[in-house]
């Protein structure tokens, strides 16, 4: 991959630069310190950025904003990464980081991401829906028919992991769906696959695109890379390059890819998956806008790939344009 790092900076040098993170959803806090180390990140560069906190109304808040000419979007969850954000931009004509419209909201359903990598032969879980007005006994039971226990609970859309639990039995699949009912509305079971953790990286757009070294992701203390594993420092054994067979690392690339331009990437995304016990790898989802704080997966796997933080910040700016 050719990175010119001078072209960019010539090319951005007289542009208003506007990140804009915070928001109101469960990742307001990841939103907030992946937007600061963005901004320092760009002004390392002495390009002119400015830093907007949304606070809870996007729209009021990024017109007040104005005047700026490119925005690099890193609001994490709703309504920054869902679509609903990249449309309003688009309605203002202003270039924008990460996916459109169409890939945001697909990235953000994780059900029907999952329906995609079926048609699209790749790799992924069995699993079972239950939106909120289906029978829930009936998809229960649809579920353990299928695939039984362990099983994953999954939000349709919330990132980070928020809402996601290992179920072992009837009784705490019941309890967590109480529990979350009111909160995430839909959601789907999933097969539980036990093996190892991957995320793989992303970055560049349509034939551009290509892969960085993969990731393995081992929780000290945890079941599952959760919330907890994922912002706690400390919390979490990275193993960068993930320890599997090139033909393995190779595929696993080639699927992450291929996810990526399955659900209309641009620019950069981060494709999470397991590897099973006997070797086979299965795709989980589609982060379309990947956390970029200090314990991040993405900028680690760039400095692995050779890419500093600062370079990897300067690269998605560029995508914008994609």
């Amino acid at each position: 991959m050719k990175f010119n790092k001078e072209q960019i900076l010539e090319k951005f040098k007289d542009k208003k630069i506007l990140v804009i993170c915070g928001g109101t959803s469960g990742e307001k806090e990841v939103s907030l310190r992946s937007g600061r180390n963005v901004y320092n990140a760009l002004k390392s560069f002495d390009l002119n950025v400015e830093l907007l906190e949304i606070k809870k109304d996007f729209v009021s808040e990024i017109l007040n904003a104005r005047p700026f000419d490119v925005v690099f979007n890193i609001l994490h969850g709703k309504p920054g990464e869902d679509g609903t954000v990249q449309g309003f931009l688009d309605l203002l004509g202003i270039p924008y980081t990460g996916s459109g419209v169409l890939g945001s909201a697909i990235g953000m359903n994780k059900i029907i991401t999952k329906k995609i990598f079926q048609n699209e032969g790749i790799p992924t879980p069995p699993y079972v829906a239950i939106y909120h007005y289906d029978d829930f006994e009936e998809k229960l039971k649809e579920a353990e028919d299928k695939f039984g226990y362990p099983m994953m609970f999954k939000p349709k859309d919330e990132g980070s992991s928020l809402g996601v639990k290992i179920c072992k039995t009837r009784e705490e699949v019941i309890q967590t769906y109480e529990e979350s009912k009111n909160k995430f509305e839909d959601f789907f079971l999933e097969k539980y696959i036990k093996g190892k953790i991957i995320t793989t990286g992303v970055l560049g757009t349509g034939k551009n695109a290509f892969a960085l070294p993969i990731l393995e992701l081992r929780p000290k203390k945890r079941e599952f890379y959760d919330y907890t594993a994922k912002y706690t420092k400390g919390a979490t054994e990275f193993i960068l390059p993930a320890e599997l067979p090139e033909k393995l690392t190779e595929k696993i690339q080639r699927l992450s890819v291929k996810a990526h331009l399955a659900i209309e990437c641009r620019g950069f995304s981060r494709v999470d998956g397991v590897v099973s016990e006997e070797g086979k790898p299965y795709l989980l989802e589609v982060n379309t806008l990947p956390g970029m704080t200090d314990l991040s997966d993405l900028p680690a796997e760039a400095r692995a790939y050779g890419m500093s933080y600062e370079e990897l910040v300067l690269f998605i700016l560029n995508t914008a344009f994609d």
